[in-house]
């Protein structure tokens, strides 16, 4: 017998987030929403927040957080974007492109 995971068929997103570095000064983040239901974004954005509000992206605790981000805007099937504001070679790696 083999274990074979059925996957559900993937869903279309059901909104958008970017998060925006808006730089050293706080407050260091803001989230803007392209598409999607405004109370879940509203929902996704308080927590967003919480674990971003006081950490710049070359903080050693940003990247941990930064994938938790990327957890959360998972499970509510939300398209995640980030805009650190640095020339990709610069930025550190986005969590939702494992390689």
């Amino acid at each position: 017998m083999s274990n074979v995971e059925q996957q559900a068929p993937s869903q279309p997103p059901v909104g958008h987030v970017r998060i925006v570095y808006l730089g050293p000064v706080a407050p260091h983040w803001e989230v803007q929403s392209d598409f999607g239901d405004p109370r879940l974004i509203d929902a996704l954005r308080q927590r967003i927040m919480a674990r971003l509000v006081l950490l710049p992206p070359h903080d050693p605790q940003f990247r941990r957080n930064r994938e938790r981000v990327a957890r959360d805007a998972e499970r509510e099937n939300l398209l995640l974007e980030w805009d650190l504001g640095l020339p990709d070679q610069q930025a550190p790696p986005d969590p939702a492109y494992r390689a």
